[in-house]
């Protein structure tokens, strides 16, 4: 007869080191071994829910989905207008000078207007804000930074949930607000009708641009072209 066997070890355990967990997983037929990092020797202390869930696995056969904590965030993201022929028009070596001056003024603004810089690709950059006014700010002063580089940026903003995945903010809400960007003109922010709602009495104002289609995202959006 055979017993389902779970064995869970602390990879850096000096008192029971990970060679005698995998030697007792080893010597029972059908055995699960799970190592988790920690030098804990009390690691069930800090790691409760995956061994919990792993318990759940061996006694169900299914393990409980990973719950990732929501947050509700102001996405903004931006890139350069016509960077790729920028690019081919100054060289290689000319086009990344220019994108550090570039990513170091983005960043200057992010951190002023109290930020968080999420990624960066390319000479694109995405950055969550905890109020939407002061995103489409951070977008402004960029984009009046950047043309002192003889640049032209666009930028898209949206608020809405995203999950924390590793650290950083994620989910359709950031989808939405990097397609919105991608429908923005030269020296253009552009706004979701979120957006809009929330900064009322801000002093911005909103140009209705009418009800569009983002890629891969269900539904038709009201975007607004945002002025100071």
């Amino acid at each position: 007869m055979r017993v389902p066997t779970l064995v869970l070890q602390a990879a850096g355990d000096r008192d029971v080191q990970a060679e005698e967990g995998r030697y007792i997983a080893s010597r029972i037929a059908g055995a699960r071994y799970v190592e988790f990092p920690s030098g804990d020797h009390f690691f069930w202390a800090s790691h409760q829910d995956e061994i919990l869930a792993e318990i759940q696995g061996l006694l169900t056969g299914v393990r409980p989905p990973p719950e990732h904590d929501r947050i509700l965030a102001t996405v903004l993201f931006t890139d350069i207008v016509e960077g790729t022929k920028k690019a081919a028009a100054l060289g290689d070596r000319r086009w990344r000078d220019l994108l550090e001056s570039h990513h170091a003024l983005v960043r200057a603004q992010i951190t002023r207007y109290r930020g968080l810089e999420q990624d960066t690709a390319g000479d694109g950059f995405y950055a969550a804000f905890d109020g939407p006014a002061r995103a489409v700010r951070c977008a402004f002063a960029i984009r009046d930074d950047i043309r002192r580089l003889g640049l032209e940026i666009r930028a898209g903003v949206h608020t809405g949930e995203c999950e924390s995945v590793g650290g950083k903010l994620g989910g359709i809400a950031a989808i939405i607000g990097a397609r919105v960007k991608d429908l923005a003109g030269a020296g253009e922010v552009l706004a979701t009708s979120t957006v809009r709602d929330l900064v009322s009495g801000s002093g911005l104002t909103f140009a209705e641009r009418g009800a569009q289609e983002l890629k891969g995202v269900p539904g038709e959006w009201r975007l607004f072209s945002v002025t100071g």
